[in-house]
């Protein structure tokens, strides 16, 4: 047996205590400690290949700042990535809540969305 991970499930507000036992090659072999089905899909994900939403601003086209999230989660390692290409954006300064600013950003197949109001 490899060793064992300790992660706080992040799915839902309960916020199970998991342990992870993690065999040859970080492969997954149990999860223990979470309630439901999505806790452990979520400790598999965290111990293999661990992705997360990105949360920034990007630069208006009238000097001003929006904030933006990506649609869904990103793997991990893609992040600063994903963060040169938001940084390197002008975007138009009549935008919407929910309007794309970044399509496929970085390949990841996952658009960069407004949260506010221009």
């Amino acid at each position: 047996m490899g060793k064992i991970r300790k992660l706080t499930c992040i799915v839902c507000p309960r916020g199970c205590d998991m342990e992870i036992a993690l065999g040859d090659g970080g492969k997954v072999v149990s999860v223990s400690g979470n309630a439901c089905k999505r806790g452990a899909a979520y400790a598999q994900d965290e111990c293999t290949h661990p992705r997360r939403t990105v949360t920034s601003t990007v630069r208006l086209s009238d000097g001003r700042v929006l904030a933006v999230k990506t649609e869904s989660t990103i793997p991990k390692e893609l992040i600063f990535e994903v963060m040169k290409e938001i940084n390197s954006t002008v975007a138009r300064s009549d935008l919407k809540i929910g309007d794309v600013i970044i399509e496929n950003v970085s390949g990841t197949g996952v658009n960069v969305v407004a949260t506010a109001n221009a």
